[in-house]
């Protein structure tokens, strides 16, 4: 049984994994600049995601909250769900929660 919290986790671990070892490579000159900015920059958001998990947690919630209730109209459940004012202390109850369960 998959959960959102795992699927992200799981993509987390897969592009940071798959930076360090891009990372490893020696580039051809021609194409190295670009290809070596992209893979830092891609690690540099992977450290910052790991570092503020009230992005995992707005992620998860928003994905939980579309599989549960299937709204027809996207944008329109991402506007409201983004702009309730009940979502900050909902997200700083969650970390509270992740820092008790550490």
């Amino acid at each position: 049984h998959l959960t959102v919290h795992r699927v992200y986790e799981d993509i987390c671990s897969r592009i940071y994994e798959s930076a360090q070892r891009i990372d490893s490579i020696t580039f051809l000159p021609s194409s190295g600049f670009h290809l070596k900015w992209k893979i830092q920059t891609r690690i540099a958001n992977e450290k910052y995601l790991r570092t503020h998990k009230e992005v995992e947690w707005l992620i998860s919630g928003f994905f939980r909250e579309i599989f549960l209730k299937r709204p027809d109209n996207i944008l329109e459940f991402a506007a409201d769900y983004f702009t309730d004012p009940r979502l900050p202390n909902k997200i700083h109850i969650q970390l509270i929660k992740d820092k008790k369960a550490a």
